[in-house]
Formats: structure tokens, sequence, C-alpha cells
């Protein structure tokens, strides 16, 4: 039994990561930015604030809060998605290397929109970083671990692709209108999309926590990335519904700007789990059709 703090417990991935840390009889530890319950702690990026006994005694804390990245990229939401993930990462990370006796392991959360738009160029982890407010983004919050990695903790930044789950998430946003025969691609639908099933974007979590061999970027997606074109018609053949449609860009330009659409519903991204697969990680799903098909039974 190990304690583990963790912001983003009530997100998409935080949520189920909790009920998986806890079956495995696991004592956590959320940091909130609300009036803290028993067992939990207080912090707030925007401040600056923690709570001094919110890391002591932990053995490893998994940063997964951030601002939504789907929403109109003003100036003032671009500051909140970067506080809420560079800011949070250094503060957590400076209050870790101030203790005396760290946690050992610190998981903070990145995304492979570090890559940028790559085409058909396949990536791992060598890869450099590409251009854009998402590769600068993510390379500023992976930085912002180095305290923690100064003093000993052993840093890992899971490189998250876009998760598919049935309660959050992209897959979230599309099942109603897919079901209700309105599915389709986007773009021009050659753009590579790197997914991962919730159930392995949360194993992937725990692997990392207990593999002290691996520190740095690990990708996790799935081995066999697709292009969205591809993700529609299996989308709609799981559901029994045709995605004939091709969503026009310019209204979604005009609803979420031009830059958000550029960079994540347009951007291509051919990326593999390399160091995953070399650690001797198993997927539970894949394919994608497994995935579609086991994260919307669950």
């Amino acid at each position: 039994m190990v304690t583990v703090a963790v912001t983003g417990a009530s997100g998409f991935v935080g949520r189920a990561l909790v009920r998986a840390l806890q079956a495995r009889g696991d004592v956590v530890r959320p940091l909130v930015r609300r009036r803290p319950r028993p067992g939990e702690a207080y912090w707030n990026p925007a401040t600056g604030a923690l709570d001094p006994a919110g890391l002591e005694g932990v053995d490893a804390v998994v940063h997964l809060a951030g601002e939504p990245i789907a929403q109109r990229w003003t100036p003032s939401v671009r500051a909140r998605i970067r506080r809420s993930r560079v800011d949070g990462a250094r503060l957590l990370a400076e209050a870790m290397a101030r203790l005396p006796r760290p946690p050992a392991v610190f998981v903070s959360a990145s995304a492979i929109g570090i890559y940028g738009d790559r085409g058909d160029e396949e990536l791992d982890e060598g890869s450099p970083p590409g251009t854009g407010f998402l590769a600068e983004l993510a390379q500023a919050w992976e930085v912002a671990a180095e305290p923690a990695a100064a003093v000993g903790v052993r840093v890992v930044h899971p490189r998250f692709g876009v998760v598919l789950g049935a309660d959050g998430g992209l897959l979230a946003r599309l099942r109603r209108p897919f079901r209700w025969g309105l599915g389709g691609t986007i773009g021009s639908g050659r753009q590579w999309l790197s997914w991962v099933a919730k159930t392995d974007a949360v194993a992937a979590v725990l692997f990392l926590l207990a593999r002290s061999d691996v520190r740095g970027p690990v990708n996790v997606v799935a081995p066999e990335p697709t292009r969205w074109a591809d993700f529609a018609q299996t989308l709609g053949r799981v559901l029994g519904r045709p995605a004939r449609w091709r969503l026009p860009v310019g209204p979604l330009k005009l609803l979420f700007g031009a830059d958000m659409v550029r960079e994540t519903m347009l951007a291509s991204q051919r990326v593999r789990p390399r160091r995953l697969l070399e650690s001797g990680f198993a997927f539970a799903y894949p394919t994608l059709e497994a995935a579609l098909r086991g994260e919307l039974a669950g």
C-alpha cells in the first residue's frame, strides 16, 4: 500500500485512476481547489497556494489537472490553460524539492500536442517538438517538473493522445450525433488521430508509477493510430449508424477560433508508444474497434 497525491482527481481520467488506485489498496490524497474534505488537501496553482501538509508522507504524485483545451482560445483562456498545467507542475515540483523526504515518483501529465502538426511523419519519444501553442505549452509543462528531478524524484511525463471513454472527452461528445446518423469526418479526414482507450490510459499511469526504471517522456497512445476518416467509419460501424457527413471547417473556426481548430481537429499526429512497448506494457485495447466496443460497453 502506498499513498498517492492526485491533482485532477475529479476529471475524466482522474476519476478512473482514483478508483483503480483504491481498488488495489492504495491511499489516495486528492489535491483540490475547493474546501478540502477529510483525506484531501488544498492547492491552487492560480495563487501559488499549496497546503504544506499536502505532500508530506506521500510516496507518489500524479498531476492530471488542467483547464479544458476544447474551448475558444481567447488570451484569458490561453493564460488559464497554461497556468493550470505549467504553474501547477512547477508548484508541485518546488514543494517536493523542499520536503525532507520527497516522493519517489512524480507522474506529471503531458500531451502529444508537443509534436505539433506533422502530417504522415511517424513520431516517437525521440522526435523533436513541433510548433504552435500546444507544442510550446507541453514543452513548458514538462520543464516545470525539473525542480523535483533535481532532488532525485523520478519524473515521468505521460504524453497522452486522445483518450477514448464513454463518460468524457471526444467519444462522449461524438456519441450522440453519431447515433443520430449525423456522424462523419472533419476536414479532409486524412489527418492522423493518435488515440488511447481510457482503460489503457489509466493502466499506463499505474504502470509508470511502478516501473522505477522509466523516466522522462512516454507516449500514452495505442499502437495503431488511425486517420480521422477511418475513425469516423469505425465509430459508425460500432454504433450501427452511417458516418457519411463531412463537417465543414468554417463554422468550427467561427465557433472555436482558427488556432484551436487547426491545432486540435485538423492537426495530424502519427504517434507510436515506443517506450511503453519496449518496457513490456500490454494494451487491453490495441485496436480501435475493440477499444470503442469495450469503452462504450462499459
